[in-house]
């Protein structure tokens, strides 16, 4: 789907990983997807294996390309995470690891992997570290100080992802930022939709947040993360396609027009309080990611195909992983790799214009 106003747009360019027949593991699910460059130069998706229960794995498989470059499908490898530390299991038997995003920050020359922990509070964002990508070691949950009056180690959040360099944060000072997008309460899109017609947003909540830590010791490897404070709202809430909910999606990437995230927004299906998931491109400055130089008017993914229409939750395209394609000397070229209705993985790629257009 084009965004109308820019002309950047999404192609896609197939499925490449749906569950694996008579797998338990998989029998609810594979989607959402981190994706990461391994220090072989192969591509490695980490997707969320979901078992009966809504009980969630991450796993890894190993990308498989065509010869013309194009991604089409994947080996399986193993796992992971899977629930162990008592806030990734709850109370019966359940937890789950979910929705992972990897970043391979410079400064430590260590991978980082974001993640939702369904733990016995709720969602809560989780930290592991990777030195080559297939053993982990778990750094806890993020913690985060207070914004106001708000209490934000009481809140649910998801869909986080770390900046791969020191960003400065509001007082100027480099620090190691996260998006991360805070469920406050009664703002869920399930709540918002059933009093749309009444219910003005608050700009305050449904979106997308910055947030800053002391950055990570550069010698040796952390076996913790600071607090995270100074928080701001990112994006709101603006266009219809997303008029119920923003958050986060692939981690943030340099290009040359700046930091590249495609995120995710939620807004209503027509005549119905049922959900769509779309997906919208934002560009922020290099030099201060809190300033937005683009931001997709239209979504440049919305769910048509029958795989993205149909599944465990319908009508619903969800990016998580994003891969530059420097292997084949193409780095304004970005593969980004989705959740399909909550079912299965599909790929579609974004080649960035030489000029940024108007928003």
């Amino acid at each position: 789907m084009r965004d109308s106003m820019s002309g950047l747009q999404l192609k896609r360019l197939g499925m490449i990983m749906q569950p694996e027949a008579g797998n338990p593991q998989e029998v609810e699910g594979v989607l959402n997807p981190a994706a990461a460059r391994g220090p072989d130069g192969q591509l490695y998706l980490f997707p969320r294996l979901t078992a009966k229960g809504n009980y969630s794995r991450i796993g890894i498989a190993r990308v498989k390309f065509n010869a013309a470059g194009d991604p089409v499908g994947v080996e399986r490898l193993g796992i992971a995470l899977e629930p162990e530390a008592d806030y990734e299991r709850r109370p019966g038997g359940g937890g789950g690891c979910e929705d992972p995003r990897v970043t391979f920050v410079e400064p430590i020359k260590r991978y980082v992997m974001t993640y939702t922990a369904f733990s016995p509070r709720g969602p809560r964002i989780a930290l592991a570290i990777s030195q080559h990508l297939f053993h982990w070691k778990r750094l806890g949950l993020a913690h985060f100080g207070p914004y106001g009056k708000t209490e934000f180690e009481d809140v649910d959040d998801k869909d986080a992802s770390i900046f791969p360099v020191a960003i400065p944060n509001p007082s100027g000072t480099p620090e190691l930022a996260i998006i991360h997008r805070p469920l406050f309460p009664g703002t869920r899109p399930e709540e918002i939709a059933l009093c749309a017609a009444t219910r003005q947003l608050d700009l305050d909540r449904e979106s997308i947040w910055i947030s800053y830590a002391p950055k990570l010791e550069e010698n040796g490897e952390p076996d913790h993360v600071e607090t995270f404070s100074s928080h701001d709202r990112l994006a709101t809430p603006v266009s219809p396609w997303e008029h119920l909910k923003i958050g986060g999606g692939t981690p943030p990437i340099l290009t040359k027009h700046g930091w590249l995230v495609v995120y995710h927004g939620v807004s209503n299906l027509a005549d119905s309080t049922k959900l769509c998931y779309s997906a919208g491109v934002m560009l922020l400055s290099k030099e201060d990611p809190q300033i937005i130089r683009y931001r997709s008017v239209n979504p440049v993914l919305a769910p048509t195909l029958p795989q993205e229409r149909d599944g465990t939750v319908a009508n619903v395209v969800f990016p998580t992983g994003i891969d530059r394609r420097d292997d084949i000397g193409s780095p304004d070229r970005f593969d980004v790799y989705y959740g399909m209705a909550d079912s299965r993985i599909g790929v579609a790629r974004l080649d960035l214009p030489e000029h940024l257009p108007d928003s």
